[in-house]
């Protein structure tokens, strides 16, 4: 097999999946599932609708249009903002999108009436991380005018936390949103289907809160492919860490001086630690760089030790036992690393299935 590539065990992450969706609905809570950082692949999606997930979101409309093209047949979330110049794209392709300016759903009331269509609005109301959403004191005058928009169905609201200020869900922030989504449904004597708490920061909320409140819907990406929670990155009980293994082929393996030697300055990408002398090391060169991954996010195995990369070299202290020319070294990934091996053109993928039944890590 060619390496680069990843090596991404399709039963592991139907494991994760039907597990979670399985907890959550003991607490009244479904799962979207998000397909963002497998680049939208079409296989990951319906493995996740198989375990039970009762849609797919993505973050890019091309992405959406990938899967809707392998024949992956599932309500589509848009779950960033749509750009205003792909609204036509997205009332086309996906079901729903998540919104947060009103000159937006306007756009996407012309294209829906355009393609004779209706479009699926969730407002997204900040609570405090920052990244996208309508202050509370503002929500009823979107709420008022979206519902004007023809075309245009108010689906629910939700909120995102955790991801750019790292602002924890929690009782109160939770609470807020369903009070919200009351008060929203006695302002205007409407119903709302989706409330959406957010991602995968939200689980320990989820199984821990006494009361998850009107909260009906997470958007599950992280938790269900590494099988960790992003809060702390602690791995959740019963799920799988490993189903997606990165794989690099050795193209030089040699004992070198463990530092540099002459005038040092900067490196390609910025400043670079120089470390101890540790006298002469084994150190071995992969074929993987940071146009590929985010080497930060790599964990080596046992015996090894990532010194740096490149662009297009991974350079790795290989201790006692250097891997021969030719060889190649597994990491795990954490999800920026993940995010990027997927992205990259280089870096190929294999799908391969094996038994459910496989011991889990926890």
């Amino acid at each position: 097999m060619s390496a680069p590539r990843l090596e991404i065990r399709l039963d592991r992450i139907h494991h994760n999946a039907r597990t979670l969706v399985q907890r959550l609905a003991a607490r009244g809570i479904s799962v979207t599932g998000i397909t963002k950082a497998t680049l939208g692949s079409p296989e990951v999606a319906s493995e996740l609708l198989r375990a039970g997930v009762t849609s797919i979101g993505d973050s890019r409309i091309e992405n959406i249009e990938a899967m809707r093209l392998a024949g992956v047949s599932s309500t589509m979330t848009l779950i960033r903002s749509p750009m205003l110049s792909q609204a036509d794209q997205v009332v086309a392709h996906a079901e729903v999108s998540l919104n947060s300016e009103l000159d937006v759903i306007a756009r996407l009331s012309t294209a829906a009436a355009e393609q004779q269509r209706t479009h699926g609005v969730v407002l997204m109301v900040e609570l405090g991380d920052l990244r996208e959403g309508i202050l509370p004191g503002d929500l009823d005058a979107v709420v008022r005018q979206t519902l004007r928009f023809p075309g245009i169905a108010l689906r629910g609201i939700g909120t995102n936390l955790a991801c750019q200020s790292g602002v924890a869900p929690d009782e109160r922030n939770m609470a807020e949103l369903s009070a919200l989504a009351t008060s929203l449904e006695s302002t205007f004597g409407i119903g709302l289907d989706v409330v959406s708490g957010g991602n995968s920061a939200n689980l320990d909320w989820a199984f821990g809160a006494p009361d998850v409140g009107r909260i009906n819907d997470l958007r599950l990406g992280e938790a269900i492919l590494l099988g960790r929670e992003p809060l702390q990155r602690r791995p959740i009980d019963g799920l799988h860490t490993d189903a997606f293994t990165l794989v690099a082929e050795v193209i030089e393996s040699k004992t070198k001086p463990s530092l540099a030697w002459g005038a040092i300055h900067q490196t390609a990408f910025g400043r670079q630690s120089a470390g101890p002398d540790r006298g002469d090391t084994a150190r071995v060169i992969l074929a993987i760089g940071r146009q590929d991954v985010d080497p930060a996010g790599l964990e080596a195995p046992a015996g090894l030790a990532i010194l740096g990369a490149s662009s297009d070299h991974l350079v790795v202290d290989a201790g006692r036992f250097p891997p021969a020319v030719g060889s190649e070294v597994a990491f795990q990934l954490n999800y920026s690393a993940l995010l990027a091996a997927m992205t990259s053109p280089f870096v190929s993928r294999v799908f391969t299935r094996g038994s459910c039944d496989d011991e889990r890590t926890s």
